[in-house]
């Protein structure tokens, strides 16, 4: 158990991290196929933009405020200008989200459901990268 605790403790911040970034993915694909399922038509790509960037902002605002408090623990008191890096790096990687959804799911004409999933990988490494580099320098 000691072990397991020492491994935690070198690790916290990765591991809060995927914990974290896990809990961004289901609040992104709820809203994903929440509207892919109801409202809007995945086999339409200007309909599944618009369901990526519905997903997009619900999962920003969810990991803000989880990345803010449990993986970076920021102190910082301008919460604006912290809320406003934050949200500025995760529209870089919508463009990438984005760029590989258009990709993958319209030109090549894969299934967007592998679509999305390749896209998430490479959102995830860099939405951390940014946010440790870039975002929350702080610790």
């Amino acid at each position: 158990m000691e072990r397991i605790r020492v491994l935690y403790k070198k690790y916290e911040e990765l591991f809060n991290y995927l914990v974290v970034g896990g809990l961004t993915t289901v609040v992104s694909m709820a809203l994903f196929y929440g509207c892919v399922w109801t409202v809007l038509d995945g086999t339409d790509a200007v309909q599944l933009q618009i369901a990526n960037v519905i997903s997009w902002s619900g999962a920003v605002l969810f990991a803000y405020v989880t990345n803010r408090r449990f993986v970076f623990h920021s102190r910082e008191t301008n919460i604006l200008r912290e809320m406003s890096s934050f949200v500025l790096s995760r529209l870089l990687t919508l463009l990438l989200d984005m760029g590989v959804m258009f990709l993958l799911a319209t030109v090549m004409k894969a299934d967007y459901n592998l679509s999305k999933l390749v896209s998430m990988v490479l959102v995830t490494v860099g939405n951390y990268v940014i946010s440790k580099l870039l975002v929350f320098r702080g610790k």
